[in-house]
């Protein structure tokens, strides 16, 4: 019976950490404070990076806990998780710093502008 009711407050507390950085995102989006949104890091807002870092944090502790990686050998969790953190991390960065040279490209060859 203790077994179970140990795999109980795990998940509660699983929850809370997950609702807590839920939290915090869905306080970020609404209220986006200047001084994180309108200032420009590697290309986008440090608020866009906030989201990506706590996406990320939330997507781990799903897998270490909820697929079971926290039960496994070092070397296998280092083997699931670190390709995906490095290419995860590889898109965001090119998606959000590149992504501003399509509007450049844009503006160059066409006669409208958006701005």
């Amino acid at each position: 019976m203790s077994h179970a009711k140990s795999h109980t407050a795990l998940i509660w507390k699983v929850f809370a950490f997950l609702s807590l950085v839920t939290i915090v995102e869905v306080f970020l989006g609404i209220t986006k404070p200047d001084s994180i949104n309108l200032t420009q890091v590697l290309g986008t807002s440090i608020l866009n990076w906030i989201f990506l870092i706590l996406t990320l944090v939330k997507a781990y502790g799903i897998a270490w806990y909820f697929m079971h990686l926290k039960d496994e050998k070092t070397w296998f969790r280092r083997s699931i998780v670190w390709p995906v953190v490095f290419l995860i991390s590889y898109l965001a960065f090119f998606l959000l710093y590149e992504g501003d040279a399509l509007a450049i490209i844009d503006d160059s060859l066409t006669r409208w502008s958006y701005n």
